[in-house]
C-alpha cells in the first residue's frame, strides 16, 4: 500500500487539454527548427572539411555552430532531464530540486510583490473606484450586479431553516437578553420619547380605536356592565342605568380624543413620566421589570413568534428579490445607479474608496502574505517531480529553443571570427 507521501506526491494541477495541445505543437515545430539548424551546420562541416579559402572560414563557422547547438542543447535538456538518459551531475535539476525552485519562487513572489509599497503604488495606478464607476454607469451591468446580488440573497435566505432560528433566539439572543437589565433601557427610551411627544400618537390611535369600538358594541358593553348589577335591582332599572354608562362612556372617551389638553391625559403623561422615573431609578419598579421579562422570555411563544416573523420576513423578500420588477430590485437598482453616478463625479468619494481598498489589501498581505505565498512552495512539493518538468517544459520549452537556435548562430560567428584571428596570427 502506498504511503500518505507517494500519494500527494503526485498532484498535479488539472490542466486544459487545449491549451496545452497549441503548447506541445508550438514546442515541436521550434525543436524542429533547432534540430534542423544544426543538422544544416554538421552537413556544412562534412561538406566544407580540409577545405582552404573561403570555405575554410564556413568550415570553422559550421564546426562552431554544431559545438554551441549540442551545448545549449545539453543546457536546456539539463534542466527537465538527464541528456540522453546519462546520470550526469547537476542535469534533471527541475525534477529532483523543485522543491528548492518553489521556496525560492515563495521568497521572490514575497520579496518582490507583497510590498506595502508596491501595492500602494499599483493600486494608486489602477484607481479602481474610477473604473468601477464607469462600469457601473452602464445600465446593464448595473442591471447584472442588482440581478446577481438578489440571486445570491434569495439563495441565502432559503438555505435558513426553521430551527435555525430557534436555535438563534435559544442559543444567542435570550441569554444575551437575560444578562442586558432591559430596566434602564426602557426609562431612557420612554423618557426620550414622552419629551418629544411621540407618545401622542399611539394615545391618539388608542382612544380613536376605542371611542369607535364602544359606539359599534353598546350591547356588549351593557352586558358587561350589568354582570356588576345589583340582583335585587329591578331589570328596567339596570338596563336604564348601563345605557346611561354606556352613553357617558362614549362622551367621555371622546372628549379626551378630541381635547389634546384634557385632564385624563395629563394623568396619562404625568403617570408614564412617573413610570420612566421609576424603571431609571426605582429598584422595586426595576426587579418587577425584569421579573417580567424572564417571563416573557421563558413563554414558548418568543421562539414560535420569532420563527413566524423570520418567515414571513423572508417570503416577503423571496417574492420581490424574485421579481425583476419587485420593489427590492428597483430599490437596489436605485441605489447602484446613484452610487456609480457618485463615483463618477465626486473626486474626493474616490480617493476616500480607494484609500480604503489600500489600506484593506496592505492590511490583508501584511497579515496573511506569508500563507499566501506558502501556497506556492506547498503546491510545488505535492508535484511530481517529472511531471512538473514536463508540465514547466510544456509552459516554457518552446521560448526556451531560441536558446538553442541562438546559440547555433552565434557560435558559427564567432567560430569564423576565431578563425580570422587564427590566420591573421599565423
Amino acid at each position: 500500500m502506498a504511503s500518505p507521501e507517494a500519494t500527494t506526491s503526485v498532484t498535479m494541477i488539472s490542466a486544459d487539454p487545449g491549451a496545452d495541445a497549441l503548447r506541445r505543437r508550438g514546442l515541436r515545430q521550434m525543436r524542429t527548427v533547432a534540430v534542423s539548424l544544426l543538422l544544416v551546420a554538421a552537413a556544412v562541416y562534412v561538406v566544407t572539411l580540409d577545405r582552404g579559402g573561403s570555405l575554410g572560414f564556413v568550415n570553422a563557422g559550421a564546426e562552431a555552430s554544431m559545438v554551441g547547438a549540442i551545448a545549449d542543447w545539453f543546457a536546456v535538456t539539463a534542466l527537465f532531464k538527464h541528456p540522453l538518459g546519462l546520470p550526469i551531475p547537476h542535469t534533471a535539476l527541475i525534477p529532483k530540486r523543485k522543491d528548492d525552485l518553489g521556496r525560492g519562487l515563495e521568497e521572490f513572489v514575497g520579496e518582490n510583490f507583497l510590498q506595502e509599497d508596491i501595492i500602494r503604488e499599483r493600486l494608486a495606478a489602477a484607481t479602481p473606484s474610477a473604473r468601477l464607476g464607469t462600469w457601473l454607469s452602464d445600465p446593464a451591468n448595473a442591471r447584472r450586479v442588482v440581478d446577481e446580488v438578489a440571486e445570491v440573497a434569495a439563495i441565502a435566505l432559503g438555505k435558513v431553516r426553521d430551527d435555525h432560528i430557534a436555535s438563534l433566539v435559544n442559543d444567542a439572543l435570550v441569554p444575551r437578553f437575560r444578562e442586558e437589565p432591559i430596566s434602564p433601557l426602557l426609562g431612557g427610551l420612554m423618557s426620550e420619547a414622552l419629551q418629544d411627544d411621540m407618545h401622542h400618537g399611539l394615545v391618539d390611535l388608542a382612544l380613536e380605536e376605542l371611542h369607535d369600538w364602544l359606539k359599534e358594541n353598546p350591547a356588549t358593553v351593557q352586558e358587561v356592565l350589568g354582570e356588576r348589577a345589583p340582583w335585587w335591582a329591578p331589570q328596567t332599572i339596570n338596563e336604564r342605568v348601563t345605557a346611561r354608562i354606556h352613553l357617558e362612556m362614549v362622551r367621555w372617551v371622546g372628549d379626551i380624543r378630541s381635547d389634546p389638553r384634557h385632564h385624563a391625559r395629563l394623568a396619562l403623561d404625568s403617570m408614564l413620566l412617573q413610570l420612566a422615573a421609576d424603571l431609571l431609578d426605582n429598584a422595586d419598579t426595576q426587579r418587577r421589570t425584569e421579573r417580567l421579562k424572564d417571563r416573557l422570555l421563558e413563554h414558548p411563544a418568543v421562539i414560535t413568534s420569532g420563527i413566524s416573523l423570520w418567515n414571513a420576513l423572508r417570503l416577503a423578500l423571496t417574492g420581490s428579490l424574485g421579481d425583476p420588477e419587485g420593489a427590492v430590485r428597483k430599490r437596489l437598482l436605485a441605489e447602484v445607479c446613484a452610487f456609480a453616478e457618485r463615483l463618477t463625479e465626486e473626486t474626493r468619494l474616490q480617493v476616500r474608496l480607494d484609500g480604503m481598498a489600500t489600506d484593506a489589501a496592505v492590511f490583508v498581505v501584511d497579515r496573511y502574505g506569508a500563507e499566501l505565498t506558502a501556497v506556492i512552495t506547498h503546491t510545488i512539493e505535492r508535484w511530481d517531480g517529472k511531471e512538473a518538468a514536463r508540465r514547466i517544459e510544456l509552459h516554457v520549452g518552446r521560448d526556451l529553443q531560441f536558446i538553442r537556435i541562438n546559440g547555433t548562430i552565434v557560435g558559427g560567428l564567432v567560430g569564423v571570427l576565431i578563425h580570422t584571428v587564427a590566420i591573421l596570427v599565423d
